[in-house]
């Protein structure tokens, strides 16, 4: 199974979540909830320690890997990200397949596609740039270290944030699945899914990169790198 890692960018710091998160978990959490109403987030202790421990137990019997978010100006958690769904496709064939299950030694295994999800920014850090760089941060080491075909990604698809965020990656978006899932208000919901491809990789990545030094720069954006972003899905706002 993957091994936790901590991924370090400009802006943030993504650590393998653990207990000692907890504190500054609910901290994080206990900010303007309102911007919480499509997302599974945790409010107060006891909850942060129940939600690390659920996240926990789903790491250690392989089906995720968990992480705090952490902004590198004041070394704050400022939410939780995490890859799930992971899946593997070496070995002899199978059928019908067994889905999450690595051929041969787990600890050695890593997934041949996965999803990142479960991912939550408390209010202040919204709108920083923290939630984009954690993408590249987390995309580069699937398609990189892991060496991934396809990572995916979904939204509720009333939330517009999330799907405008994930659009502006450079996603692919493959449909809307109708009456999914039971959303976190209780509602019936449709769910938005998204995906990228190892062969798509390089030009999202160049897309992020730019969306990144772009929204860095102390100058205006260069108008050929604005147009560039626009045509893979927006503009040059941060996330």
């Amino acid at each position: 199974m993957p091994v936790p890692v901590t991924l370090v960018g400009r802006t943030v710091r993504l650590e393998p979540l653990a207990e000692h998160h907890a504190e500054a978990l609910a901290e994080a959490g206990a900010e303007d909830r309102s911007t919480y109403a499509f997302t599974p987030v945790p409010h107060g202790l006891e909850a942060a320690r129940a939600y690390i421990a659920r996240a926990l137990a789903d790491q250690a019997a392989g089906r995720s890997l968990p992480f705090a978010t952490v902004g590198t100006a004041d070394g704050r958690v400022v939410g939780s990200t995490r890859f799930l769904e992971l899946d593997y496709w070496q070995g002899p064939l199978v059928w019908p397949p067994v889905p999450g299950v690595p051929f041969g030694d787990p600890r050695d295994a890593v997934p041949d596609a996965a999803e990142i999800g479960n991912t939550w920014l408390s209010p202040r850090a919204q709108g920083t740039g923290i939630n984009t760089e954690a993408k590249l941060l987390m995309l580069r080491h699937a398609f990189e270290g892991w060496g991934v075909q396809r990572i995916s990604l979904r939204a509720d698809a009333r939330n517009q944030r999330s799907r405008a965020a994930i659009e502006r990656l450079g996603a692919t978006c493959e449909g809307v699945r109708r009456a999914h899932s039971r959303g976190l208000d209780g509602v019936v919901r449709s769910t938005a899914f998204y995906s990228i491809l190892d062969e798509e990789w390089p030009a999202v990545r160049d897309i992020i990169e730019l969306r990144i030094a772009a929204a860095t720069s102390p100058s205006a954006p260069d108008p050929a790198l604005t147009q560039e972003c626009l045509r893979h899905g927006g503009p040059l706002i941060p996330a």
